[in-house]
């Protein structure tokens, strides 16, 4: 018979067998080898059982009740310990929430207002207790307050713009109209302001929901990886762009498409990064939407209403527009107007209302032989349209960089021309018919074909060569006067006066210091010059010119600002690769030749002097002494003296040049050693000598007559100029960015 193993039963067996026989033997299960190896250990007296095991303690029905004090001590032990949410700094509500019911309680801002070093583009009106009885707690409005990640590393200027942004695009500063022109000069970090703000707008409103669902960025083709990286390094991937940089017309369609149709609150994608060129080529796809943001970088390419670009931009359904150009006057005030009414539709009137009542008299009182009246008149609509279009322009100047960045020395360096550069010059201004078109006011193709040959002469005659060989007009008879056995396959730096500098230049670099150069050219021949030069001279060098792929140009880009990197030279085209492109890598760049539109220059030149800098800056622009190289400076000085009137508000920029005088392109002055020198009507100088030092602080400006002067080598302090200077050098301004440079001769 099979009997219980239970203990209650074994209990009651063995209490009930104490009365039995004794001869009775227990029944006993079965038992393994183990146990009964076991068994025999334990009946021998030898147990191996571990001291610590406790013995099994015989369960009662009885409950264990325990004394009332002890028993409210541990509820209260319990209690006073509330869940706690494991996030830092969570604010949200602890109860239970059931899916589809709507938060209760007061809407509250996403980042914390009263934070040290919160930055609140918003705060909502103080209400009054009656105020706060009465209003509706599900549409009081909230905080906007940028994302503790970016407004720690936002510098005070750029805090400051980011407010501006915000203020126009929600329409707080003009009413009605949604737009801004971020005008601030090249360096002082547009691009971060720029993300801070899309990255708010993505996320927060008063209205405690995102303001916009999608933004588009516009930009040069060679900046949009770069501007896809800026997004990934600030925002640490809290958010996923979409660049188009290449791919076939299809497959961009469907990109474009698929962007297009987000919807909601979440969009996966929410940033487009997109080129000019592509934005144009299909316009169609981006126009059957609507974008909340457009923001288009290097904007100045919007200054001609009537092009393409302009107009697949203006008919994109989005009223928040931004538009970044550190340079936003090129040319003239017109131009000036297009962007403006691009951002602000209708702000200034109509283009001929603003012709009519703005740029005429302006240029007139800008112009040298202005009357007392037409310069009054000037200065009182300069004044209005400075009141009208500050409403929606932030500039800042570089001079703020001074602050964050090394010294930089910028100087204009003036080289007489060779022999055989000279005679050549000579010959063409003999010869060409459009020199005398030009003297008469009239401008044809072979008039501009003229300019470009004889901006060429001046930086080689190699480049003129091959028109000299086929005695086209100007070079008739030009091909005797090159040296015998004279070959284009080698440079040869003596028969050109800016080579020779650039050559001394880049020899003492190299020998004196671990210096990398940049070297910028408006003319792929004359980057063809500088590789043969830089193979004759065994310098390691990388090129970026509008032959080279978008993709490309962000590694070469990379590895020469790597310091490890053994390249000693980048060369760049300023029409290919002259905005945007951040060169800190090197310290020393030279501008080979002046461009019509000095805002080329000025974003060529400030490809190395810009945030993550180290090391002192050194700008070189270099000139042919006397030739229509200094016509083209000249001329570029009256545009940033109008572009300081109307941008920056400087009411004092002298009027150095007549309009008349700019016409004088076809002459070439030898006995001169700076012609600009000459045109400024410099009170400084006896002889070409600097005898008194500028007036405190202007020496901070932008116009060349209020920089230091150096008409022999004693006055320089840089050592590569000096080298240089009896090559050809004839005549040098030099400005320094720093306040605690003033004085330095």
């Amino acid at each position: 018979q099979r009997r219980s193993l239970a203990p209650s039963q074994l209990a009651k067996r063995k209490a009930g067998d104490e009365d039995d026989d004794d001869e009775e033997e227990d029944w006993r299960p079965p038992t393994s080898r183990k146990r009964q190896k076991a068994a025999s250990e334990t009946e021998s007296g030898e147990c191996y059982r571990s001291p610590f095991r406790k013995p099994l303690a015989q369960l009662t029905n009885r409950p264990h009740c325990l004394d009332s004090s002890q028993h409210e001590a541990f509820i209260r032990s319990i209690l006073s310990k509330p869940f706690k949410v494991p996030i830092p700094n969570y604010k949200g509500p602890l109860g239970l929430r059931s899916l589809g019911v709507k938060r209760a309680g007061v809407r509250s801002p996403l980042h914390d207002p009263f934070e040290e070093g919160a930055l609140v583009l918003y705060e909502p009106p103080v209400l009054s207790a009656h105020d706060q009885l009465k209003i509706d707690k599900d549409k009081a409005p909230v905080h906007v307050v940028v994302d503790p990640v970016l407004s720690r590393v936002l510098r005070p200027h750029q805090r400051e713009g980011v407010k501006f942004l915000w203020d126009c695009v929600t329409s707080r500063r003009i009413p009605g109209s949604h737009g801004c022109i971020m005008a601030d000069e090249m360096g002082l970090g547009k691009t971060l302001q720029c993300i801070t703000l899309m990255w708010t707008l993505l996320r927060q409103s008063p209205d405690c929901k995102p303001e916009i669902e999608k933004a588009v960025v516009v930009s040069p083709s060679s900046l949009v990886r770069n501007w896809y990286n800026e997004v990934e390094k600030w925002l640490g991937g809290r958010i996923q762009p979409l660049a188009i940089d290449g791919g076939s017309k299809e497959e961009i369609d469907r990109k474009l498409v698929g962007f297009m149709n987000q919807r909601g609150l979440r969009v996966p994608s929410p940033i487009l990064i997109i080129s000019y060129e592509t934005f144009r080529l299909h316009a169609e796809v981006l126009q059957k939407g609507s974008v909340g943001l457009v923001i288009c970088d290097e904007g100045h390419r919007l200054k001609n209403s009537e092009n393409q670009t302009y107009q697949a931009l203006n008919s994109l359904n989005t009223p928040r527009r931004v538009l970044i150009s550190g340079t936003p006057i090129q040319n003239d005030l017109l131009e000036y107007f297009s962007l403006v009414h691009f951002v602000n539709s209708g702000i200034l009137g109509t283009a001929q209302e603003f012709k009519r009542h703005f740029e005429m008299p302006i240029l007139k009182g800008r112009d040298a032989d202005a009357s007392e009246a037409e310069r009054h008149k000037g200065e009182e609509r300069l004044k209005e349209l400075i009141s009208i279009v500050n409403r929606c322009l932030i500039r800042r100047t570089s001079d703020i960089l001074s602050k964050y960045l090394p010294v930089k020395i910028e100087q204009v360096v003036c080289c007489r021309l060779t022999p055989l550069q000279s005679q050549l010059y000579k010959n063409f201004l003999k010869q060409a018919k459009p020199v005398e078109e030009l003297k008469e006011g009239k401008i044809s193709v072979s008039s501009l074909s003229s300019i470009t040959s004889l901006k060429k002469l001046c930086n080689h005659p190699a480049l003129i060569y091959d028109k000299c060989v086929e005695e086209e007009e100007g070079f008739m008879g030009a091909l005797d006067l090159f040296p015998a056995g004279y070959s284009t396959k080698s440079v040869e730096p003596q028969l050109s006066g800016k080579m020779l500098v650039l050559d001394y230049i880049l020899a003492v670099t190299k020998s004196t210091s671990n210096d990398k150069v940049v070297l910028v050219s408006n003319y792929t021949q004359t980057l063809d010059l500088f590789e043969k030069l830089c193979r004759n001279r065994r310098y390691l060098y990388v090129r970026l010119d509008g032959t080279m792929s978008i993709k490309k140009r962000a590694k070469i880009v990379e590895r020469f600002n790597n310091p490890s990197s053994p390249e000693f030279i980048f060369m760049l085209s300023s029409k290919a690769g002259g905005c945007g492109l951040n060169l800190i890598g090197a310290n020393r760049l030279v501008m080979f030749d002046p461009d019509w539109n000095p805002a080329n220059d000025e974003q060529a030149m400030a490809r190395v002097w810009r945030d993550g800098q180290k090391k002192m800056c050194y700008i070189y622009r270099l000139l042919s002494t006397g030739t229509i190289e200094e016509k083209i400076f000249q001329r570029q000085t009256h545009k940033k003296a109008l572009s300081s009137c109307v941008v920056d508000e400087e009411q004092d920029v002298e009027r150095h040049f007549s309009l008349g005088e700019l016409k004088e392109l076809f002459t070439l002055n030898e006995t001169t050693t700076s012609d600009t020198h000459d045109k400024i009507k410099c009170r400084r100088c006896v002889n070409g000598h600097q005898v008194q030092p500028p007036p405190d602080g202007s020496d901070c400006t932008s116009d060349v007559s209020q920089w230091h002067h150096c008409a022999d080598k004693r006055g320089l302090q840089d050592s590569v100029l000096k080298a240089a200077w009896d090559a050809a050098i004839t005549f040098i301004f030099h400005h320094h960015s720093h306040e605690e440079q003033r004085g330095i001769p």
